[in-house]
């Protein structure tokens, strides 16, 4: 009962008293008695299970003199938005005067969450007697369990590994620090804020790591969770060398380019800018002389799309991005690059943004991409090359 309520029950008692005073005054063996009504109260207690990569499970008990009509889970993921979203979902129940239930995310049904993402959340519930509550808001951590990480920081960037010693992890973290540094030199941006990059064993366990994960894949930055993953064996160190700066690369990219109208970058700028930052590959150059000499480079367009999930044609596509971008910088500078960034944070769509900065949409630059190198126009879209090994995306 309310505190508006109490006041109104002691108020009507008052009343109550000095009227019976009064008609005892007249009838002495008159008697009364003031009786209670009980009170519908909620009782809410909420747990929750993570199962990763695959799903967390939030249970929920209810409990009132009357049945428990409704039940919402209310949930906010910690990410890079210009609103605070809050979604809403329902359990399944039968009402009744206690309830056990639960509401199952299921990441195969919406797309997985990275390792580390937090998600805050809170029940509300109502009974039949129109009594509601919540419980307060808790931080459920998206955590991959099944390992035991360790960690190390140094400025913006934090390196978790459950595989190799110290030597290998301080190795990782001397190679995001230079990474940051070449970013900045080489194209202008510093990036905000922190980043955690967790580094899987083995591509194989990244890939298990992540639901949808191509064949060729060695790692992933989280768009706007501020999370990394990338698969590093530790007998591969100088593939997670150039791995970490390559996802720093899109890191610091995507923070630039963020922008509430869900335009994002080409394919073909924003791979072409974390090569470029990660250096010479030389899987990527043999992958791209392959094919120039057999005629058959993708045009740029055709770049601006998802690369191909066939290792052989991605590494022809991560080649010709990089060969890309490094001619753009070469010829035009970084502070052309900036410029482009910027227009594109905008919500600038590829062509427009490129004759806005440069005067040429894609296909002007893929001619000018060709003459560069000193080859024809004509290119052939299907390639025969077979060059297996895992590449950062």
């Amino acid at each position: 009962m309310g505190k508006h309520m109490r006041l109104l029950t002691r108020h009507v008692t008052r009343i109550l008293v000095y009227g019976l005073l009064a008609v005892m005054a007249v009838l002495p063996f008159a008697t009364s008695h003031s009786l209670a009504s009980p009170v519908s109260e909620i009782s809410l207690s909420s747990s929750v299970q993570v199962s990763f990569p695959n799903s967390i499970t939030f249970d929920v008990k209810a409990k009132s003199d009357v049945n428990i009509t409704k039940l919402r889970l209310h949930y906010i993921v910690d990410d890079q938005n210009y609103a605070e979203v809050v979604s809403e979902s329902w359990p399944q129940f039968t009402p009744s005067t206690s309830v056990d239930t639960q509401w199952v995310w299921n990441m195969l049904e919406s797309g997985g969450l990275p390792p580390g993402a937090q998600v805050e959340y809170w029940w509300t519930a109502q009974d039949s007697a129109g009594h509601s509550t919540q419980t307060d808001t808790s931080t459920v951590s998206f955590d991959d369990n099944r390992y035991n990480w360790q960690s190390i920081t140094t400025g913006p960037v934090t390196i978790l590994w459950y595989s190799g010693d110290n030597q290998f992890a301080n190795a990782l973290m001397t190679a995001a620090q230079q990474g940051l540094q070449r970013i900045q030199t080489a194209i202008g941006l510093t990036p905000q804020g922190h980043v955690s990059v967790y580094i899987y064993g083995s591509t194989s366990d990244l890939q298990g790591a992540l639901l949808f994960a191509q064949q060729w894949e060695g790692g992933v930055t989280f768009e706007g969770f501020n999370i990394i993953a990338i698969g590093v064996a530790t007998n591969q160190l100088s593939f997670g060398e150039g791995a970490v700066p390559h996802e720093l690369t899109h890191w610091a990219v995507h923070q630039v380019t963020f922008n509430n109208y869900g335009a994002g970058l080409p394919t073909w700028l924003d791979e072409g800018l974390a090569t470029y930052i990660q250096g010479s590959v030389p899987d990527y150059q043999a992958a791209l002389n392959y094919a120039i000499k057999n005629n058959q480079l993708i045009s740029v367009r055709s770049l601006s799309s998802p690369f191909s999930a066939i290792p052989e044609q991605a590494l022809i596509s991560y080649g010709e991005s990089q060969s890309i971008v490094t001619f753009l910088l070469q010829t035009y500078g970084k502070d052309k690059m900036d410029q482009l960034l910027n227009v594109f944070q905008e919500g600038a769509g590829y062509d427009d943004a490129l004759k806005q900065v440069y005067g040429f949409d894609q296909d002007g630059l893929d001619t000018l991409w060709r003459q560069s190198l000193g080859i024809n126009i004509a290119f052939n879209l299907r390639q025969e090359l077979v060059m297996p090994g895992a590449v950062p995306a």
